[in-house]
């Protein structure tokens, strides 16, 4: 029902910005509730943001401040822009989507890497 692709990871020195991109397709996007994940060598998947609508955010605490999630209807893309990155911050990103926030996060794309260097 939903597909979705990530882009935007890369290499990066510690201190810098990215701005990491998942394009949406398959339901109408305004619909979803979104997020971002990551996975760091040998840990499990861990929340990292989410936005409803074009108003309420979550951030894990370690990102706070830092990273800004954010969604283009028009294109169907969401964004995480991620700043003053660290190396903690390496690790494989995921977008996710769910139909409403009473069912789990049902939908994921295949991840992009980002890797902060020292």
């Amino acid at each position: 029902q939903v597909q979705l692709v990530e882009s935007g990871g890369g290499l990066v020195q510690a201190g810098g910005s990215l701005r990491l991109s998942c394009a949406a397709s398959g339901r109408t996007f305004s619909s979803l509730g979104l997020a971002w994940f990551r996975q760091a060598p040998g840990k499990e998947r861990e929340f990292v943001a989410t936005s409803w609508g074009g108003g309420p955010t979550q951030y894990a605490i370690s990102v706070k401040g830092r990273f800004t999630i954010s969604k283009d209807n028009a294109r169907n893309t969401l964004y995480l822009q991620m700043n003053s990155l660290k190396p903690e911050d390496t690790g494989v990103y995921y977008c996710a989507a769910r139909r409403d926030i009473l069912y789990e996060w049902e939908y994921w794309g295949q991840g992009t890497q980002v890797t902060v260097s020292s």
